[in-house]
């Protein structure tokens, strides 16, 4: 009762019905290809660093993988239909490199292609506008082999495949994002081995920081030469705060953990310049000229939010200049994670405080939440909990708006249940719940109520 009390109060605290979205502002919904498509040995499609760490025993819970996942691969005529009835504007998804190149390198897979063809072409027969991600962590196996993101060679690849995608869907995707997410793939991928590729390198990651980012600028560049139109980066965005903010001490951790897992990676493509607590660590694997390709202009900055993050001093001799502490307080999603609505809110406007004139339009290209959602015997999922964060959310972004942030949309995640990395199928994110024994979709309480929502809020 406590946590439902406290999360009413942070709805009410937003501007609610003040809220002004500008005219042409864009709803919709994500997803990823791991997570969705399976077909993963289908129409020549090669391994990706994803299928070789859901095939190794004791690295996704209860031994889950992506072979099958939703079948999008094959359903995806069915899944635009229940975009089409959400009334969005635009979908995001993306483009799985090795379905498209398999070896990361060398030979294209025309059958891939054709397979994004037929989804953009279906996705404009709906009236709904494309936003292609071409990086969502499935790196393909031989790249990986190769040295993968720790490998300067892999920046140059990915440019290579950006182009590739684009010679062939340039004129037809609105939006291009190039990387998603480049902190959890040297976080979680390189540092702590909790994602594929599982090395623990700890702070001997950063390199993947550096040549993530230098595959996209080199990606930007070579997008804009095959025409494309609108092109940006998403990162993941969690405010940092001091455990005691009266204590120096957690200061510091919660400005070291700001500066490696927030300024990394925006400081680079909006300013070309490293934040100073990374940059000697960073002199010998960055050459003359990166940092001019990393911060290619950029159309848009994509912004993903879950959580705030909140840090300690961390113990004497510890691997790393902060310790995370558990938020208390707050409810939570069915992850464990604290719901903030609020400071979602902050963190909008704290970006538009830190890079000024700098920071081009924003679009929160992920935000959402987790609930173990259950059909009812009626066949409904009466999933509340998940309207009430979306609602909150979405009441943050709009007093962000009226507080003269520059976002021009909101991508909800996800449009249906789907494999949790690491988590496998426990957690559910969507719109849509997803029966993973016969694949059916049905659509929650919370499709409807954002089909709603949309409608209200663009009229």
């Amino acid at each position: 009762m406590r946590e439902l009390f406290v999360f009413v109060r942070e709805i009410r605290v937003g501007r609610g019905d003040h809220v002004g979205f500008p005219a042409g502002f864009q709803w919709g919904v994500a997803t990823a290809a791991y997570q969705i498509e399976g077909a993963v040995d289908e129409d020549g499609r090669g391994p990706s660093t994803w299928d070789t760490f859901a095939h190794t025993p004791g690295w996704v819970k209860d031994g889950h993988n992506g072979d099958v996942a939703c079948d999008h691969y094959h359903r995806w005529p069915e899944d635009l239909e229940l975009m089409a009835g959400l009334g969005i504007d635009s979908y995001r998804f993306s483009v799985a490199w090795p379905r498209v190149q398999p070896a990361g390198s060398g030979a294209v897979n025309a059958k891939g292609l054709d397979f994004y063809e037929r989804l953009v072409d279906g996705l404009l027969e709906r009236g709904i506008s494309p936003a292609a991600t071409l990086y969502h962590w499935d790196l393909p196996q031989p790249l990986e082999d190769a040295g993968g993101w720790m490998s300067r060679d892999t920046a140059y690849r990915f440019a290579e495949y950006a182009s590739i995608v684009a010679e062939r869907l340039g004129d037809r995707v609105d939006k291009w994002i190039t990387l998603n997410e480049p902190v959890v793939v040297m976080a979680y991928g390189y540092a702590f081995g909790v994602y594929a590729p599982g090395r623990a390198l700890m702070l001997d990651a950063l390199p993947t920081a550096h040549h993530q980012l230098l595959g996209h600028g080199l990606a930007v560049n070579a997008l804009r030469g095959r025409g494309a139109r609108t092109v940006g980066i998403t990162n993941h965005y969690s405010p940092a705060w001091p455990a005691d903010p009266a204590n120096a001490a957690d200061q510091a951790a919660a400005g070291a953990f700001d500066a490696l897992m927030n300024a990394l990676f925006t400081d680079p493509v909006l300013r070309g310049t490293y934040p100073d607590l990374v940059a000697p660590d960073l002199a010998g694997v960055v050459k003359d000229e990166d940092l001019a390709v990393i911060s290619a202009p950029i159309d848009f900055l994509g912004v993903n939010y879950y959580q705030p993050t909140r840090l300690a001093a961390p113990p004497q001799d510890g691997p790393l200049p902060f310790e995370i502490t558990e938020i208390e307080g707050h409810p939570v999603t069915g992850m464990g994670w604290p719901i903030v609505p609020a400071a979602f809110g902050d963190l909008l406007r704290g970006l538009r405080e830190r890079y000024g004139d700098v920071l081009p339009p924003i679009y929160i290209t992920e935000n959402g939440c987790s609930f173990p959602d259950e059909i009812a015997p009626g066949g409904t999922v009466d999933d509340t909990a998940r309207i009430e964060f979306l609602d909150a959310h979405i009441t943050a972004v709009g007093d962000a708006i009226d507080d003269g942030v520059d976002v021009r949309g909101y991508y909800t995640w996800s449009l249906m249940d789907n494999f949790e990395w690491a988590e496998g199928y426990g957690p559910r994110f969507g719109l849509v719940h997803v029966d993973y024994e016969t694949l059916r979709r049905t659509p929650k309480r919370s499709y409807a109520w954002y089909r709603d929502r949309i409608r209200s809020l663009r009229s």
